[in-house]
């Protein structure tokens, strides 16, 4: 097939965006479907770790992101129970020099809205909305999908960026439904003004507590302030915006110190979303289709990576594609082959985090002996096999 036929996404998320921009950047037609009739990002706040800044430079998206976003001087722990001080890693010019980028806040909507921007802005990438992919064919030197309105259409290849619950994943992997983790999150956005002043930080600060976890941190430049609940519980439903109850999440917090209960209370409503992961996988790929992101490698949020993986994966990939523009299935092998140990020991070590932010007992007193004493290059080191070192 010509290299004039598209590249066929599905989803047009984070993940799906940045995907199509990053081959249009290579000079790859796309075509990417997305099933709602508008572009939109659900959720709130996300947190930007240096190695998605690292992908961006190389694509030209950097400094747009940092725009809208928020650098945090420093993120804390402390303890829910006493508002001890458990570790302070300052995120400022010491960070930088080791790590040689950022680490920012921001709210999904606006790297949602970024990316987009990008890909409205390229002749190579066709935007669809309303359109869904039901099924795919691959036949060997293009694909076809059909779509929810019973149209087929022709590409070169199809990408599926269609998140956790991807039906294109269960035809390639074929494991199910996601590993729900036994935690619930509560999310909520407060204008900056309706924050009490004795309260508002400028640091990303998480609130460890037994079997919970609370985290606030300012958006959009300050303007937005972000706060996201965490607790365990056997509650499941599927998707990212349900409401959530405050009566059960009060069961869950009500012990803990003001600062905690203050915040909480200033939410009127609270959106809801049950956190789930997979097993890692190391094969993603069949021939011209492969998964991306949350598609290929969903994971808990606790190392705050989601994002970040993704626009890591879209890099590689296009990168891969560039690499062997007339063998994509040989490409997408590559990119696959570069990408699994890294997203499946970031999957793994999400688990881990959350294991530590919801200790309790003597596990939340090793907790504290193990970070209290650390220096921030002790920090630095334990997080550089994510972040990447310059």
């Amino acid at each position: 097939m010509a290299r004039t036929e598209p590249i066929l996404i599905s989803g047009g998320g984070i993940g799906g965006l940045i995907t199509a921009y990053c081959l249009a950047h290579h000079g790859f037609p796309v075509r990417l479907f997305e099933q709602s009739a508008e572009f939109k990002e659900v959720g709130a706040g996300i947190q930007l770790g240096p190695n998605i800044f690292r992908a961006l430079e190389k694509v030209g998206l950097k400094d747009a992101v940092l725009a809208d976003a928020h650098v945090p001087p420093a993120q804390e722990m402390r303890d829910a129970l006493t508002g001890k001080l458990i570790t302070r890693i300052p995120l400022g010019d010491e960070f930088k020099a080791r790590f040689g980028q950022p680490y920012a806040v921001t709210h999904r909507a606006d790297i949602h809205a970024t990316f987009l921007k990008a890909c409205a802005s390229s002749n190579l990438v066709q935007l669809e909305t309303s359109r869904r992919v039901d099924d795919f064919a691959d036949h060997g030197d293009h694909v076809t999908v059909t779509l929810n309105n019973g149209e087929s259409v022709r590409g070169r290849a199809l990408i599926a960026c269609d998140g956790m619950w991807s039906n294109i994943r269960e035809r390639i992997v074929g494991d199910g439904q996601p590993r729900v983790s036994g935690h619930i999150a509560y999310r909520g956005v407060l204008q900056k003004a309706d924050v009490p002043e004795d309260l508002w930080r400028p640091d990303v600060v998480l609130w460890a507590g037994p079997r919970t976890h609370f985290v606030h941190y300012p958006l959009r430049r300050g303007e937005l302030y972000n706060l996201v609940a965490v607790f365990h519980s056997d509650h499941y439903e599927e998707g990212w915006n349900a409401e959530g109850s405050k009566e059960v999440m009060w069961q869950h917090f009500k012990m803990q110190v003001p600062q905690v209960l203050r915040m909480l209370e200033r939410i009127e409503t609270w959106r809801m979303w049950v956190l789930c992961d997979r097993e890692p996988v190391k094969d993603w790929t069949r021939g011209n289709v492969t998964l991306l992101g949350d598609a290929a490698h969903p994971m808990l949020q606790y190392l705050a990576q989601g994002a970040c993986m993704a626009t890591e994966d879209a890099v590689v990939l296009a990168d891969q594609v560039a690499a062997q523009p007339d063998d994509l299935p040989a490409a997408f092998k590559a990119y696959q082959q570069a990408r699994y140990l890294r997203t499946g020991r970031t999957q793994i070590m999400a688990r881990l985090y959350g294991e530590v932010y919801h200790a309790r007992g003597v596990a939340a007193e090793l907790r504290e002996l193990s970070l209290s004493g650390r220096t921030p290059q002790q920090s630095y080191d334990g997080i550089s096999w994510l972040y990447g070192e310059t």
